[in-house]
């Protein structure tokens, strides 16, 4: 691995997922001077991969074995990621995962790849699926946080590291951007304003948006905006949030942006969702509502 200057990063879930990851794709890319770190991910962690900049090149896959990914009708797909990755040239793949997550079709692919070093967590030996794995020991309740998981493994990879802050680059331009839509809805430079965002992908973990909006009348009684942001389909959801007062800007702000807007924001209040990294890879302190679904 010390010798490894190509290395494939497989992240295939969301944005949030790949964020976490962030401090140990920062490890792996310190560790060797020159290293180049391609990821391997969801187009929702693809998304998310434009704000690491420890990340060089990104590839798209729809993984049949997640469970986002619709099904096709032949696996000519997966046999010409196969030959890409091939193409590719990778000395070493680390496939990052939950507990909950078998990484043994991600090592499958790598292996077939061609790609002499495989890692990653695993709850059983896969022989030579991976040259090197860490017994998986996250499914009890002493469960490790997800950024301390990944950066367990890459020091076992010998790429050590204590800084398990997340951390992200936002583009100038969507700064720019946010200050200029900002203003035309009255929030100038520097004025205290909160970002509401109502939305996430799992139905169980969507916070009332009647009671959201009674967070954003006591935030607005104290002097703080409020500005409420989601994805296009969630305009209306955020529209019962905003009410009359607060600013809806659900659909209108692409990711970039958003973290923009949540870096500029004095707190962000939300469900247990993608944002809630921004926010820890922000610096922004936030407020989330957490469904009981996961213990």
């Amino acid at each position: 691995w010390e010798s490894a200057g190509r290395l494939l990063c497989v992240r295939l879930d969301s944005l949030g997922d790949v964020l976490m990851t962030q401090p140990a794709i920062r490890a792996l890319k310190g560790a060797v001077a020159g290293r180049r770190i391609t990821l391997l991910t969801s187009r929702a962690g693809a998304e998310a991969a434009r704000l690491v900049p420890e990340i060089d090149d990104v590839i798209v896959y729809e993984a049949p074995w997640m469970k986002a990914t619709p099904p096709r009708p032949s696996p000519a797909h997966d046999f010409a990621m196969i030959d890409r990755l091939r193409a590719g040239g990778f000395d070493g793949a680390v496939l990052f995962t939950v507990s909950t997550q078998d990484p043994l079709p991600a090592a499958m692919l790598t292996y077939l790849a061609g790609i002499p070093l495989r890692a990653g967590h695993c709850a059983h030996n896969p022989y030579q699926l991976l040259t090197d794995y860490l017994p998986e020991r996250d499914s009890g309740p002493d469960q490790r946080h997800e950024v301390r998981r990944q950066l367990d493994l890459v020091a076992a990879l010998g790429s050590p590291s204590n800084n398990d802050r997340m951390a992200i680059a936002v583009p100038p331009a969507a700064r720019a951007a946010v200050r200029t839509i900002l203003a035309e809805h009255g929030i100038g430079p520097g004025e205290p304003f909160a970002v509401i965002h109502p939305g996430a992908s799992a139905p169980s973990r969507r916070y009332e948006p009647g009671r959201f909006r009674v967070v954003a009348e006591a935030l607005e009684a104290a002097g703080v905006r409020c500005v409420v942001t989601g994805d296009p389909g969630e305009r209306e959801r955020a529209q019962a949030v905003a009410g009359g007062s607060a600013v809806n800007l659900a659909g209108l702000l692409e990711l970039p942006a958003l973290a923009a807007a949540i870096e500029a924001a004095s707190v962000l209040v939300t469900n247990n969702t993608g944002p809630a990294h921004l926010a820890a890879a922000t610096g922004t302190p936030v407020a989330v509502t957490y469904a009981r679904t996961n213990p």
